[in-house]
């Protein structure tokens, strides 16, 4: 076929496009949509073209299924059985990785991969540290059995979808629900052997570091700070009572700013008991007003902490901190920070880890912006970034996805910041109940809801995209979710809107030839070899480009691809299309090839190149075992 300039113009945006999602500076949607735009301005594609992906079946239905999966995760119903199962697992590594595989990859079939994820990242990691074992031993398996759980069935991942979309507008019948399971079931029996055996050996956590054997579900303050470093940088200050920071408010002082320091806490004295004097204690914040003999709790490097004591006349105490003092101290003072972190934790306050969620507002953005005490009434102390622990300029480091943050407050407050499941997984909550929602009696009507869900759609009552969209309106009407607000709140929309933004794209190949072009590129260089070479060559590329890209965008540009390859091959194009959605989900090799990948990273102290080292074997291994599996359940 001969190459236009209108082609050289699609290949040049989608080139464009790639990179852009290669190098992770914008977010996904917005380069499709920018994407998009070009392809509209350009006069690729009209209007309507253009908008078409926005009312697309796959989109709505996509949709519908983060707000039924969002009734399950809000009324306790997959940590309800994370929690039961898992909690028999004991001490046996090896029972505790197959378990939480099957578990994972099982609930990944029917819900969101990532949301699944979110609710086992904090069981795991508990049961990990009650079992004495290593984190990172059991966190890869369990981000890639979301995605191997994923391939199950036909709404466990966008790419399965996408897939029986294209088939249905060739004109072809759609693949049904169940369809995709004895290919999902092979991959995800390989990736279990696999984890047994070779990545077994790959994984990282032979060796376990003593801090990390010595962790619990159940961390006393001491051993958290330790773990983080943290008792060099927290210092006890007292307000002398000439102090140029007597009846200033901390907003005005503005600390953070002109000596990188942060105030976590304030104690006052209070009133006389018969025994002794009391403290009162309060979260530091903006507003707060510093008082004549105040012990203010701060946060900085020594060098920084000595020369604010020095300017505002402050004294740093080791002493008691209810000790009497009545006359100005001009005695000179010790510049050593506190050795324990108790001092910080008491009946009220607490200290936690937490981790940014795939989709958290908070990434890309500074503590400091975010306003992420004014938010959660919580102080973030330390950032935990790939293992390296950032104990400076904390309110303006901007996050990163897969930081974990340590964050100390009202125990009220992180109770609640745990029920946050859009931005932050707080770790370590093994024994809280799974939510009041599943003890109000919500839980059982939202499995009833999914099951009545999963019946239509497998007899083929109603089109998918209607029963999905029923099933949404139940979990609102029902009292699963409390309210419209909450469901739109648990769609995730930079996916909805990739999608519906990307799909043109795929109309702007199949336009100008460069869908024919590329098709007829693989038939002239692994045709000769047969339909087996090609398919093998259709995995390759579309597993490449999903390590870096969406699996979602993978599939959306690589399923006409293999759909016109497989007509032009002249054979049928199901096998053809199922390796595309098989390759598009295998996302292995990067942590930043799955949401999931880059979640398990911090908690676990994961490097770039585990992932390659774990992930590149497994993704040969189900390549080829797909190669000959995927035509015997559909022939040429």
């Amino acid at each position: 076929m001969t190459v236009t300039a209108e082609m050289v113009l699609v290949f040049s945006i989608l080139a464009v496009t790639t990179a852009l999602f290669m190098v992770d500076r914008l977010r996904s949607d917005l380069v499709a949509v920018g994407a998009l735009l070009t392809l509209t301005l350009t006069g690729i594609l009209d209007v309507q073209e253009a908008l078409a992906g926005f009312s697309n079946p796959i989109v709505l239905m996509i949709a519908g299924l983060f707000v039924v999966g969002g009734g399950l995760f809000r009324t306790g119903v997959a940590k309800a059985v994370g929690s039961r199962l898992l909690r028999t697992a004991g001490n046996n590594e090896t029972y505790v990785l197959v378990l939480v595989m099957i578990v994972v990859a099982v609930l990944s079939a029917f819900m969101s991969n990532t949301g699944t994820v979110a609710v086992f990242l904090p069981i795991i990691v508990s049961l990990a540290m009650d079992a004495r074992i290593h984190p990172g031993r059991l966190l890869i398996p369990l981000a890639f059995a979301s995605s191997l759980g994923g391939v199950m069935t036909l709404i466990g991942t966008p790419p399965n979808l996408i897939v029986s979309e294209t088939l249905d507008q060739y004109g072809y019948a759609r693949l049904g629900f169940f369809d995709y399971t004895p290919a999902g079931l092979v991959a995800l029996l390989l990736g279990i052997l696999f984890m047994l055996t070779i990545g077994r050996k790959l994984l990282p956590g032979q060796n376990l570091d003593e801090r990390m054997l010595n962790r619990s579900a159940n961390l006393t303050p001491q051993e958290l700070a330790d773990f983080y470093h943290l008792s060099g940088n927290i210092f006890r200050l007292r307000v002398r009572r000439s102090s140029p920071m007597v009846e200033k408010k901390l907003a005005d002082l503005a600390l953070p700013s002109k000596y990188d320091i942060s105030v976590l806490e304030i104690k006052r004295k209070g009133g006389r008991s018969p025994l002794r004097t009391t403290m009162s204690r309060e979260m530091a914040g903006p507003d707060s007003v510093i008082k004549d003999q105040d012990i203010v709790y701060v946060q900085g490097v020594p060098e920084q902490v000595h020369k604010l004591a020095l300017n505002y006349n402050l004294a740093i105490q080791q002493g008691p901190e209810e000790a009497e003092v009545d006359r100005e101290d001009t005695e000179g003072f010790s510049e050593s920070p506190l050795t324990t972190a108790d001092q910080l934790v008491g009946r009220e306050l607490g200290l936690a880890e937490v981790l940014l969620t795939p989709h958290s507002s908070l990434v890309d953005h500074n503590i400091e912006e975010w306003r992420f005490r004014e938010k959660y009434n919580v102080n973030v102390l330390a950032i935990n970034r790939r293992g390296e622990q950032l104990l400076e300029n904390i309110p303006r480091q901007r996050l990163r996805f897969g930081d974990a943050l340590l964050v100390q407050g009202p125990w009220e407050e992180i109770e609640l910041l745990a029920k946050e499941t859009h931005d932050v997984v707080v770790v370590g909550q093994t024994k809280e109940e799974a939510s009041k929602a599943a003890t109000s009696g919500r839980a059982p009507v939202a499995v009833a809801i999914m099951f009545a869900m999963l019946a239509m759609m497998t007899f083929e009552v109603v089109p998918a995209v209607i029963a999905v969209l029923v099933a949404a309106i139940l979990m609102i009407i029902t009292g699963c979710l409390r309210n419209v607000e909450e469901a739109y709140n648990s769609i995730n929309w930079e996916s909805v809107i990739l999608i519906a933004a990307m799909l043109p794209m795929a109309t702007a190949l199949e336009k100008t030839g460069g869908v024919i072009v590329v098709s007829e590129g693989l038939v002239q260089l692994l045709g000769p070899y047969g339909p087996l070479a090609v398919m093998a060559g259709i995995y390759l590329l579309t597993t490449f480009f999903s390590q870096f890209i969406s699996n979602t965008a993978t599939a959306v540009l690589f399923a006409p691809i293999a759909i016109a390859t497989a007509v032009s091959v002249g054979v049928s194009p199901y096998p053809f299309l199922l390796t595309v959605a098989i390759a598009a989900s295998m996302a292995f090799a990067t942590p930043v090839a799955s949401p999931t990948n880059a979640m398990v990273m911090a908690p676990a102290g994961y490097k770039f190149s585990d992932f390659a080292k774990v992930g590149v074997p497994l993704q040969i291994l189900i390549g080829v075992v797909m190669m000959f599996l995927l035509p015997l359940l559909f022939p040429f």
